[in-house]
């Protein structure tokens, strides 16, 4: 019995390693580095569950002498992963063309390629990232990013201070590292439970007397769930804060405001560069502009028109001229014989009616 009980125990710990060796994503080996070890742990994100966190995985491979560590990040959709991605970003990080989304520093580089994000100190070059993305973009599970993005202008952005969140924990997160936790009160007020998206940058005017400010952008699925919410957050907005010039504008379903700006003026330039415009969508087929004028519609139409008339005309003709014709020569030989007609009567007076007379 006791053996018997060893041996399950031993198979299901076969088991479980084996699983876990499959939920790892990282590869065995790419180009010429050579996985030495490898564990799946916990990340330290506090927002790792609102994310939807499916695995992450820490490995370090060697390449001779030469040693490099990669973390690997898998999430529940390609927001989930956006939102995981800006919060590894660091101040001066630089974009490069790794994956769907990478930025590099003398620290280290991250990447974002579907659903995962990949982090990797600096000391690997180009190529070999390239190849250790081709090695997993198989299973990355590729997706849209939020529009939201697209949103933030670009002029005086400083790069890598851009965040986004799709919770309360992210939005708490990002304001944190942005050193702007006086504004957590408008986390609750947010909106996150209607499907509010949240999207952070950190912008400067170069010059002796530059401006700075925090731009933050609310997306709502609706412009009526953007309107109720305006109110919401004005109602818990900071009294410093409006004397600082924050104010929250709405275009469409998009709410943008400047977070401490050192004007109001520049408050409101930041706003107006929000690269974001409402679209109606009407239900009506459109005039193509291939399509044949309306005034050639029209004619074609009356000449379709007339043809008929035409024809009916003529046809009528034909029809009313063979039966006077064939009753002229051959009275009634062929329409209206005597023996054929019969006419209801209902007897109300003594004389029978003669259906002859009728012809």
């Amino acid at each position: 019995m006791r053996s018997q009980l060893i041996l399950v125990c031993g198979i299901a710990l076969l088991s479980a390693s084996s699983l876990s060796a499959q939920e790892v994503s990282l590869p065995k080996q790419f180009r010429e580095w050579h996985q030495s070890t490898c564990s799946i742990k916990t990340p330290a994100f506090a927002f790792g569950k609102e994310a939807g966190e499916r695995e992450f995985s820490a490995c370090v491979y060697k390449s001779g002498d030469a040693t490099v560590w990669v973390r690997a990040g898998r999430y529940q959709d390609p927001s989930s992963t956006f939102e995981v991605y800006t919060s590894q970003l660091r101040a001066g990080m630089v974009p490069t063309n790794l994956g769907q989304l990478s930025a590099f520093d003398k620290e280290g580089v991250i990447i974002l390629e579907g659903s995962l994000v990949l982090a990797s100190a600096a000391n690997i070059s180009k190529d070999d990232l390239s190849a250790l993305v081709k090695a997993v973009e198989a299973g990355s599970e590729k997706g849209p990013l939020p529009p939201i993005r697209t949103y933030l202008p670009g002029s005086g952005r400083l790069l890598g201070s851009e965040r986004y969140a799709l919770g309360p924990d992210g939005f708490r997160g990002a304001l944190e590292t942005l050193g702007r936790n006086d504004f957590a009160v408008l986390t609750d007020a947010a909106g996150f439970n209607s499907g509010a998206e949240a999207m952070f940058a950190q912008y400067s005017k170069p010059g002796m007397m530059g401006d700075t400010g925090i731009l933050l952008l609310l997306e709502y699925p609706t412009p009526q769930l953007a309107e109720q919410h305006i109110h919401h957050l004005e109602e818990v907005l900071p009294a410093a804060a409006k004397q600082a010039g924050t104010v929250i504008e709405r275009k469409g379903s998009l709410l943008s405001l400047v977070l401490a700006p050192t004007s109001a003026e520049y408050a409101k330039n930041l706003r107006e560069a929000v690269d974001y415009e409402t679209q109606v969508t009407w239900n009506e087929a459109s005039q193509a502009a291939t399509d044949p004028p309306i005034t050639s519609t029209l004619v074609k139409i009356i000449m379709g028109t007339g043809v008929f008339m035409v024809a009916a005309i003529v046809l009528g003709i034909a029809f009313g001229g063979v039966r006077v014709v064939t009753k002229k020569f051959f009275p009634g030989k062929v329409f209206d014989r005597a023996n054929q007609m019969e006419v209801l009567q209902l007897g109300l007076s003594g004389k029978r009616i003669d259906p002859s007379d009728f012809y």
